[in-house]
């Protein structure tokens, strides 16, 4: 099956810095867009972040915009999620998706397709 692969969560402290991967094994989104979601008691697929297949358009969700950067590396397949200044109302299972276009048509999961299987992050307090 087709999907993307995340890594790099973990167990942090508050405030701490944490950088996840979003890997493309097959390099089925090299011309589409990627997404960040994450799933918390709150949300099943809370959007946080998405970057068009070439870095020229970037969007974030309010509640981590000027803590969490995103960012593509081409040349080696993979998109990455800085979050700095961690807090507890972080935690959750982090999913990557692929856009079904070259730039993410907006938050909704219904715009996006080869979900990986999550990784956690957990933050305490």
């Amino acid at each position: 099956q087709v999907r993307l692969v995340e890594s790099g969560g973990g167990l942090v402290q508050a405030g701490d810095s944490l950088t996840l991967s979003c890997g493309d094994p097959r390099r089925t989104a090299s011309n589409n867009g990627v997404g960040w979601f994450r799933r918390t008691p709150s949300k099943e697929r809370e959007f946080i972040a998405a970057i068009s297949w070439n870095g020229g358009n970037i969007y974030y969700a309010d509640t981590v915009k000027g803590r969490f950067t995103i960012s593509r590396d081409r040349t080696k397949y993979t998109t990455y999620l800085r979050m700095t200044n961690l807090k507890p109302e972080d935690t959750g299972v982090y999913f990557c998706a692929q856009s079904r276009s070259a730039v993410p048509p907006g938050t909704s999961t219904e715009g996006y397709r080869n979900w990986g299987q999550g990784t956690q992050v957990t933050v305490s307090s």
